[in-house]
């Protein structure tokens, strides 16, 4: 194996979310091909040689030990999996994603399926232009011009307009970025353990709610009229001290954090086991707390259907947990939609984890992760 050197790579895509397509390319080169040392600015070009929806093109700076073979067949397998189908002498057309190889270091090599530098990368300024950004002396070892000068020389009248997208090198970069997700759910959804998960995969600080050793908890699910305001009062009383303390402490060795609730949760639960009176008073109470502790980036609700609900609660076995009926279960699911549809401003994603495992099945954590980086990736713009 080589020692590490640069590779540069163009990606472009102008088929379905382009933007999505290029980032997710950025994910699997990271985990397959090496480190992304640099990413350009995202440029909007007219296709070029053919009629076709714009692309959207990068240019990235790739350290990697595989050899340029060995790396030719990692982007190939990338392209395939991110729905690429290659055909004998297909020319010029739409693609959902192109990755090609420009430089590997300064080597200079031609065979059956590869040529270094690659032969037309001084003709198209859709490469040249975010090529620039990033490696604007780099010199080609055959023209003996740095990107600049060939830039200048280029004959392509295409003009690439930047655009605003901006791209991460991996998804730590990109949920560092975030600073705050709230994972949120209904009873038995499965916040918790997502959020344990991002958290180790991704090097968050874990805020968790402390619910176990609520005195009132057991006691509301023998009788709930009895036991539901004081209940209530003190989740949110507990809520607000912990969600303060622990959303105002920055941890220098975290990259950014991931709780399991969202104190607006007090709210949407007491809307459903308080009296009118007794849920005015404490919506004043609320009303007061919630001005002042701190809003998630992104806000995640894991929706799961009732039944599901049931199974999930059945199986971790909580004593106090195995009486609540279905129709709480249904009203709570009802109250967690009414507050994402009153809060519009917020960036709320659903995700609907009814047919998912995403503990023994790594394809639908996978999945999870996508759509989160797909929303996310939206409010970069």
């Amino acid at each position: 194996m080589p020692d590490a050197v640069i590779s540069y790579l163009s990606l472009g895509s102008n088929l379905g979310d382009k933007a999505h397509q290029l980032q997710s390319a950025l994910f699997l080169l990271h985990e397959k091909a090496g480190s992304i040392q640099r990413i350009s600015h995202v440029y909007k070009t007219a296709a070029w040689g053919f009629d076709s929806d714009d692309f959207l093109n990068i240019c990235i700076a790739l350290e990697t030990k595989l050899t340029p073979e060995a790396l030719l067949e990692v982007i190939l397998q990338i392209e395939e999996q991110l729905g690429r189908k290659r055909a004998a002498g297909e020319g010029y057309t739409a693609r959902s994603i192109d990755i090609d190889m420009l430089y590997y270091d300064f080597e200079i090599m031609k065979t059956d399926t590869l040529t270094l530098p690659h032969p037309e990368l001084h003709l198209r300024r859709f490469v040249l232009k975010p090529l620039a950004d990033i490696a604007p002396q780099f010199y080609h070892p055959i023209l003996i011009k740095d990107t600049r000068n060939l830039l200048q020389e280029c004959r392509d009248k295409s003009v690439p307009e930047k655009t605003a997208h901006r791209f991460f090198k991996n998804r730590e970069e990109q949920f560092s970025g975030l600073n705050f997700i709230a994972i949120e759910g209904n009873i038995g959804a499965g916040k918790t353990t997502l959020a344990r998960k991002i958290s180790e995969d991704f090097n968050a600080k874990l805020v968790l709610e402390r619910f176990a050793d609520n005195p009132f908890l057991p006691k509301f699910y023998e009788d709930q009229s009895r036991y539901a305001f004081p209940l209530e009062m003190s989740f949110l009383a507990d809520r607000y001290q912990q969600f303060s303390d622990d959303t105002s402490q920055f941890d220098l060795f975290r990259q950014f954090m991931v709780s399991d609730y969202d104190i607006y949760k007090s709210l949407i639960f007491a809307k459903i086991t308080l009296q009118e009176e007794e849920f005015a008073l404490y919506r004043k109470v609320f009303n007061f707390m919630y001005r002042e502790v701190k809003k998630p980036k992104i806000y995640v609700y894991l929706y799961q259907h009732t039944e599901r609900l049931l199974e999930n609660i059945k199986k971790r076995g909580r004593d106090y947990e195995q009486k609540i009926p279905p129709d709480y279960l249904e009203k709570i699911n009802r109250g967690y939609f009414d507050f994402i549809k009153s809060y519009p401003e917020q960036n709320n994603l659903v995700i609907d984890v009814s047919t998912m495992d995403f503990v023994e099945h790594e394809a639908d954590y996978q999945s999870i992760l996508d759509q989160i980086q797909k929303f996310a990736a939206q409010l970069s713009f």
